[in-house]
């Protein structure tokens, strides 16, 4: 009881007012979280270019990728775990010096070997940010607004595949790919000192409140949700990993910038209705959107000979999947209480697990069985995801907001 009592009197020294928001802290972690998710995609944009500077073949390139999120893999769970004792703001620093310093090795790096080396301690950062970030933003705001703080601290990351991406893309055309990495080094520079004036240091989970990975991962609720990352985020990738060769077939392979746009702008629209949301409707949201999806994923498969149709589809899928990791994160969180960043960091783990999985799937379905048939593939993982999910009504996806 005189724990709960503490960490309120914390709260109310962190936000005096009842009705004052964050706001500047929690766009200092949306933009945190912006500089990770650009740092994992923006080689995707710029593969030819990384290529031929480092004189290797596109496919190599593309491990500059595979590496970033194997690092994020490895490192989520052991290192939330073995942090959870530190100060909030001195780990969120370190994993922004990590992107700095990561980023800066990659632009200036003419090693290909010391490149991948350094995606990958990169991608170890982002593990932990990712495991960090959204406890963060919750514990800065009273109980109400929890869901609303986690949508704002989460907005950069449709923001980054939207905007960042195209732009660094285009950019990247016209300055080299390693001056976009070095504008990106620059980005975090500028973000160092408003961790510092804007985020409270909060301390970390003293030792005896902290409770072993076997035991936050069997804690009732955490499992179902762990389980609708895996079938919805793996939907996800299949399609998006493949949209190029996916829009060629549909004979759009001179707009997969405007697929990517659509999806991009309605993903934000997305994550703004969870944010308004979130807080009294959480469980409703979660079926609709992967209801929504599923009826996407057919819109694609009956429509495919209709541009107007494919970009209705993709515009529902970029609004049902733009508040997918804000509501993710805030259900986990909730089934795990006092534990949410180690529960975090197994979200964390799955959902790169997923986009692993998603690239692996979706190459195996291309040779096999063809494009045409990604949205039933689609559809099927989505059911499960939205019968898990519907069947999580005490635990995971309550019926009742606590």
């Amino acid at each position: 009881m005189n724990h709960h009592i503490a960490s309120k009197d914390q709260r109310d020294a962190i936000m005096p007012a009842a009705d004052r928001f964050p706001w500047a802290g929690l766009l200092t972690l949306a933009m945190a979280v912006f500089i990770g998710v650009l740092t994992e995609t923006i080689p995707a944009g710029l593969l030819p270019q990384i290529s031929a500077g480092l004189g290797i073949s596109e496919a190599l390139a593309g491990q500059l990728i595979t590496l970033y999120a194997l690092g994020s893999l490895l490192a989520a769970i052991p290192l939330t775990a073995a942090t959870r004792g530190w100060g909030r703001r001195r780990l969120l620093l370190l994993c922004i010096i990590g992107f700095l310093v990561f980023n800066s090795v990659t632009a200036l790096s003419s090693s290909y070997v010391l490149t991948l080396a350094a995606r990958f301690l990169a991608g170890v950062a982002a593990g932990v940010l990712w495991g960090m970030a959204a406890g963060f933003a919750r514990r800065i705001v009273p109980d109400a607004l929890k869901g609303r703080a986690m949508a704002v601290a989460m907005v950069g990351t449709p923001l980054a595949l939207a905007l960042g991406v195209p732009a660094g893309t285009a950019l990247g055309g016209m300055i080299g790919w390693r001056a976009v990495l070095g504008i990106m080094s620059l980005l975090t520079v500028v973000l160092i000192p408003l961790v510092f004036l804007k985020l409270p240091n909060l301390p970390g989970q003293p030792a005896g409140s902290r409770v072993p990975l076997a035991q936050v991962f069997v804690m009732p609720g955490v499992r179902p949700v762990l389980a609708v990352v895996l079938g919805w985020v793996l939907a996800h990738n299949i399609l998006y990993t493949y949209i190029a060769p996916y829009a060629a077939k549909l004979g759009l392979s001179q707009r997969v910038d405007v697929v990517l746009l659509i999806f991009g702008i309605t993903s934000v629209i997305g994550i703004w209705i969870t944010g308004m949301w979130i807080d009294r409707m959480k469980r409703q949201l979660v079926l609709i959107s992967i209801g929504g999806f599923v009826l996407s994923s057919i819109m694609l498969g009956l429509g495919s000979t209709h541009a107007v149709v494919i970009y209705a589809a993709v515009g529902l899928w970029g609004i049902t999947f733009g508040g997918a990791a804000t509501l993710l994160q805030t259900a986990v969180a909730e089934a795990a209480g006092e534990n949410a960043d180690v529960a975090q960091s197994m979200l964390v783990t799955v959902w790169n697990l997923a986009i692993g999985g998603g690239g692996l799937i979706g190459a195996v379905l291309l040779e096999t069985l063809g494009v045409s048939s990604f949205p039933w593939a689609l559809a099927l993982l989505l059911l499960l995801a939205w019968i898990i999910a519907w069947r999580a009504k005490a635990y995971g996806f309550p019926r009742s907001n606590r």
